[in-house]
C-alpha cells in the first residue's frame, strides 16, 4: 500500500489484462426501497464494468420491492439476482455475506461492489474472506487499471490518500456515500430468483428488536447538513438549528459531547465515533473542530464554520467561515433564506 498527502505518486508494476472481470453490486434496500444511495452505488459499478468490458449483475438480499428493482434500470442495472426467505428477513452479517457469496459464485463474479454503510462494512470483510480476495473498503473513485488494479480511499481520518494495489484475482470494494454522482443509463431489468441456491450459515446474531429513525432526513443520505455543538448551550436552543436545517431540506446533527450530555440523540452524533457523512454542505455552528469530529465531516465538499472564537480549529478545515455568536448570526441566517424562498 503506498500513502501520499497531496502530491501524486506514480507505480511501475507490470501490466494485467482485466478486461475478463466480471461486476457483482449488492443492492441494499430499505424496508423493500432504494434510496440515492443505491442508485451511486450502481452508477459506480455500472462504470466500473464498462471500463472492465464487462456486464453487470446485481445481487438483491431480502424482500425487495420488484417495482422498485426495475428502477434501477434507470442508473444501468439490466440483470438482478434475488435471495428471499426467512433467514434473511432481517440484516444478520453472516447470513447476508454468505448469500452474497454465493450470488459471486453464481455470476462468476471477479468484482464484487458494495456501500460502505453499515451493513456493507460488516459484510465487506466476511465476503472477502469467503472468496480469498483483496479488499478496499471506503473507496472514493473508480479503480485505476493503467497499471495493476489500485483504488484510492481515505486514510488518517481524511489527511491523506492511499492508492491499493488489489493484486488478488479476485476483488471487494465498498463504496463511501456521497462519493459518487447518481448517472442515467436507461436499461430493461432482468430478475432471477436464485434462493433455492442459498442456504444461511448457522450460529449468527439473534435480532430482538429493531429502532428505525422516522420523519427525519436520514444523515448518511442528506446533500446538505446543519450542525450544532457545545456552543449553544442547551438543548433549549435546537430551534434555530431545527428551523434553518428545515428551510434548507437539511438533516440535523450534532458533535459528540452534545449526544454524550443528551442534549440531542446519539443518532445525530457525526465523527470519528459517530456517524461518518460527506455531503455537499455542511454548516457547523458552535463546534470547535477536534480532529475527532473532522474526521467525520472532511468529505464534505463545502464546509460552512460559524464561531464566535476566530482561533477555532474549524476554521482551518472550513471553505467559509463567520466569526460571530451563533445567537445573532443563525436567527440572521433563518431570515435570509426565509427571503430567498
Amino acid at each position: 500500500m503506498l500513502i501520499h498527502l497531496r502530491n501524486s505518486l506514480k507505480f511501475y508494476t507490470t501490466r494485467k489484462n482485466y478486461s475478463k472481470m466480471s461486476v457483482l453490486v449488492y443492492v441494499e434496500n430499505w424496508d423493500g426501497q432504494f434510496k440515492k444511495q443505491s442508485k451511486e452505488l450502481v452508477s459506480y459499478a455500472y462504470d466500473c464494468a464498462q471500463a472492465l468490458g464487462t456486464d453487470l449483475v446485481g445481487v438483491s438480499i431480502g424482500d425487495a420491492d420488484e417495482n422498485a428493482l426495475s428502477e434501477l434500470g434507470a442508473n444501468g442495472l439490466s440483470k438482478v439476482l434475488t435471495i428471499k426467505g426467512d433467514a434473511f428477513s432481517q440484516f444478520k452479517s453472516k447470513a447476508y455475506a454468505a448469500a452474497l457469496s454465493a450470488a459471486a459464485d453464481h455470476s462468476g463474479a471477479d468484482l464484487i461492489i458494495l456501500g460502505n454503510t453499515y451493513n456493507g462494512k460488516s459484510m465487506g470483510p466476511r465476503v472477502a474472506a469467503r472468496q480469498n480476495a483483496s479488499i478496499v473498503t471506503g473507496a472514493m473513485s473508480l479503480p485505476d487499471t493503467s497499471s495493476g488494479f489500485k483504488v484510492r480511499k481515505a486514510v488518517f481520518s481524511n489527511k491523506g490518500f492511499a492508492d491499493v494495489e488489489m493484486a488478488n484475482a479476485k476483488k471487494v470494494i465498498t463504496l463511501n456515500v456521497n462519493s459518487y454522482k447518481v448517472e442515467d443509463h436507461s436499461a430493461t431489468v432482468s430478475i432471477e430468483d436464485i434462493s433455492s441456491s442459498v442456504s444461511a450459515p448457522g450460529g449468527d446474531a439473534t435480532v430482538t428488536d429493531v429502532q428505525k429513525q422516522t420523519g427525519k432526513i436520514s444523515l448518511t443520505e442528506a446533500e446538505l447538513v446543519v450542525s450544532a455543538g457545545r456552543g449553544l448551550k442547551g438543548a433549549e436552543n435546537w430551534g434555530m438549528i431545527e428551523e434553518l436545517a428545515d428551510l434548507l431540506g437539511a438533516a440535523t446533527a450534532c458533535s459528540k459531547p452534545v449526544s454524550d450530555v443528551g442534549w440531542r440523540p446519539h443518532s445525530e452524533h457525526v465523527g470519528q465515533t459517530g456517524i461518518t457523512i460527506g455531503p455537499n454542505l455542511y454548516i457547523a455552528v458552535g463546534i470547535s473542530g477536534a480532529i475527532q469530529h473532522l474526521a467525520g465531516v472532511s468529505s464534505s465538499k463545502v464546509i460552512c464554520v460559524i464561531n464566535k472564537d476566530p482561533e477555532a480549529p474549524f476554521f482551518t478545515a472550513a471553505d467559509y467561515g463567520i466569526v460571530g455568536d451563533a445567537f445573532e448570526v443563525v436567527p440572521k441566517l433563518v431570515e435570509a433564506v426565509k427571503n430567498l424562498n
